[in-house]
């Protein structure tokens, strides 16, 4: 009779912490704790725990209703999609264009009228109005709530500046901060917009079909959500891998990038784990599944970057924690002005309205509320011209205050391909001699490897033509013949099968594997001629980035790979790395990404692959590499670094410094200009004239520091 029922619901409009935080004050009396409440922003989902006591869903919907927002069942797709019309859509960008249209245009009239020494017109203060209700529109709803509820936020903050810019007939100072909190509203439903589309960005990575093979083995094509755990399905070369499971017959290299990160293909046989959304090779596959459509790797990904979307919830601005204290105490002191002189001490009414009046226009935020955006955007402007993308104001202070920093190997530390690094020939052969066979038996391959020892001969100037007879031995190697002779290459296990790994040989393979490199030998009938080492190449730049993060102040940088160990510790020896932790699953990444952040509390995450998704999503801070890494990743991320120039992450953090720095600056300076005429009100030496002249002054200096910031 008490079971607790779960009721999910859509929730139109949730697109920041703001939203959360007036669902929880409605919604809290009715489910009791916070832990029977999840929200998933990115999702706009809401799911709510209750008891049949407790609450109605008509309870719930309503409680909604109050904050402004709209609510409708989740599991009504035809609603989701169809029903949601243009203006749904675009409503808040359309109103930021209205007004910051009307106010623009009042301003153009504003002006001509005050050449021909007219005051402000009607039609100027009729486009102002209609610039104000357009640009707070979607504000006055949760002002009017805030305000009935005796819990003022920067809604009503925006509201209160308004009005007093409007009493006063500083009509083009209204529409200016009502356009410009609009905008900065827009601005974060976009960023929750991108961090949408990255998850449509990974659901694209399933293939939307898989080759299922019956008892009788007959062939045909379902989608992967009707293929049953323990099932068959082919996998043809080329295709994408649908679900979990174990191969059962064939062999092929399979690209694991997007779930492991893995800088090569690694070669699969009989009895070895294949992830979905993984690439095959060359080979043909049949893979018995081990997992749900629902299940696997990739959906657990996918879920990942939902939840860590969801938990972290940013932290309030400082301005609107100071609006709750400064917008009451200082409508408080304006009406205390306004009575208690006039009824106590026999003042006049209108000196004392007056002096009210001139305390709450020099009590309006403007400039304090103008002067961080302004600061933000042209750090923002400043960081774009450095190819470092930042999507929104929250992240552009959180490099300041990083303790650690997590980075990716492959793409980010490393160029992401692998490279020819040693060439080693045996039994007479000489190192030009030893790659020109290579080249000839890998000059038609698609394979990584192949492509990159073909590169090495061309870098050197070798030329020479494709190997005759070539022959590709299924996840082992190739074999053609080579003027005449027959040659062969391949991987350390193909030279145990061919009987041909002498003592010598085996020390050889086992240092250069064990040194973190993919090794390629090359032999022929008679012996083996030598070995030819790959990997991926660290970039020039990483070991300096890293010295540079630690001067900067950053304690502790970690390695997080799916790469084995070997590799791993070779790369961040290379490049002065403090802590390596390899052989990393997608949901490993995010565990030691948390561990990180119990630890140093602030922490980064850099990454380029869509294994690295749901870790930025957790990091307190999530960089992605731009211009090499996947959609997945750049969506999810809160900072792209479009150059893929590692250079730019302690330039970030020094940029950020200097942005709370300007902020910090134009707070206090706002602050200070308002005490002084706070005083100067009290004793009679302020007039209204003075009061608008210093609030407009101490916007344009603040906006003017601000501006400092576009030559970082």
């Amino acid at each position: 009779m008490n079971n607790p029922q779960e009721i999910q619901l859509r929730i139109h409009g949730m697109d920041c912490a703001e939203e959360v935080r007036l669902l929880k004050r409605e919604l809290l009396p009715l489910v009791k704790t916070e832990e029977r409440l999840r929200f998933d922003l990115l999702e706009g989902k809401l799911t709510l725990t209750v008891l049949p006591h407790e609450a109605t869903e008509g309870d719930i919907l309503a409680a909604v209703e109050r904050t402004g927002l709209r609510a409708e069942r989740w599991g009504d797709q035809t609603t989701a999609q169809s029903g949601v019309s243009f203006w749904d859509r675009h409503q808040r960008t359309l109103l930021t264009a209205a007004s910051g249209l009307f106010g623009l245009a009042g301003m153009i009239v504003q002006l001509y009228a005050t050449e021909q020494d007219v005051d402000v017109p009607v039609l100027a203060i009729a486009l102002y109005s209609f610039g104000i209700a357009a640009g707070l529109c979607m504000v006055l709803p949760k002002a009017w709530r805030a305000l009935v509820s005796l819990r003022p936020d920067m809604n009503l903050l925006m509201s209160v500046a308004v009005a007093g810019a409007v009493l006063i007939d500083e009509w083009f100072e209204g529409a200016t901060v009502a356009f410009l909190f609009s905008l900065s509203l827009l601005l974060e439903s976009w960023s929750v917009g991108r961090a949408r589309r990255a998850i449509a960005a990974l659901m694209d990575l399933s293939p939307p079909i898989a080759h299922l093979r019956d008892q009788l083995g007959n062939v045909t094509d379902v989608p992967p959500s009707e293929v049953s755990v323990g099932a068959s399905v082919i996998v043809r070369p080329g295709e994408k891998i649908p679900l979990d499971g174990i191969v059962t017959k064939g062999a092929s290299a399979v690209d694991q990038a997007p779930i492991t990160g893995e800088s090569v293909p690694v070669e699969k046989e009989v009895g070895d784990e294949a992830f979905a959304g993984t690439i095959n090779g060359d080979g043909l596959l049949e893979i018995e599944t081990t997992k749900g459509a629902e299940d696997t790797t990739l959906a657990r990904i996918i879920k990942m970057v939902g939840d860590a979307g969801s938990k972290r919830a940013p932290s309030e601005q400082w301005v609107e924690k100071f609006a709750a204290v400064y917008t009451p105490v200082v409508m408080g002191i304006a009406l205390l002005v306004l009575l208690l002189p006039p009824l106590m001490l026999g003042g006049q009414w209108g000196d004392w309205l007056y002096r009210a009046l001139v305390l709450l226009v020099i009590a309006c935020p403007c400039a304090l509320v103008i002067s961080t955006p302004v600061s933000v955007v042209a750090a923002l402007a400043a960081a774009a011209r450095h190819g470092v993308l930042i999507k929104g104001g929250v992240f552009i202070e959180l490099p300041a205050q990083l303790n650690a920093i997590a980075m990716d190997k492959t793409g980010t530390l490393t160029l992401g391909k692998p490279a020819v690094i040693d060439v080693v020939p045996m039994h007479g052969h000489n190192e030009d001699e030893l790659l020109m066979r290579a080249g000839a038996l890998e000059l038609n391959s698609n394979h990584p490897l192949a492509r990159a020892i073909v590169e090495e001969t061309r870098r050197r100037g070798m030329s020479f033509d494709a190997a005759q007879d070539f022959e590709t031995i299924q996840g082992k190697g190739a074999s053609g013949t080579i003027d005449g002779k027959r040659y062969w290459l391949g991987s350390h296990r193909f030279v145990e099968q061919r009987g041909q790994e002498s003592p010598e040989v085996h020390e050889q393979l086992q240092a250069m594997q064990g040194a973190g490199r993919s090794v390629v030998v090359v032999g022929n009938d008679e012996h083996v001629c030598g070995f030819i080492s790959l990997a991926d190449a660290i970039r020039a730049e990483s070991r300096q980035v890293v010295q540079q993060l630690h001067d900067a102040g950053i304690k502790h940088i970690v390695m997080l790979t799916g790469d084995n160990a070997g590799t791993a510790k070779a790369v961040a020896k290379e490049a002065g790395i403090d802590e390596v932790q390899a052989d990393l699953l997608p949901e490993d990444k995010v565990a030691a990404v948390e561990r990180l952040v119990q630890q140093y509390q602030f922490v980064a995450m850099i990454g380029d692959g869509v294994n690295d998704a749901p870790a930025l999503a957790r990091a307190s801070l999530g960089l992605a590499m731009g211009a090499v890494g996947s959609d997945a990743a750049i969506e999810t991320a809160d900072i792209a670094l479009m150059s893929d120039d590692l250079t730019k992450l302690p330039w970030l953090i020094h940029h950020s410094r200097r942005t709370l720095r300007v902020i910090r600056q134009n707070i206090a300076f706002s602050l200070a200009v308002k005490a002084v005429f706070v005083v100067l009100t009290f004793v009679g030496f302020a007039s209204l004239w003075a009061a608008i002249a210093a609030d407009m002054g101490a916007s344009l200096l603040v906006i003017a520091n601000a501006l400092r910031l576009l030559k970082s």
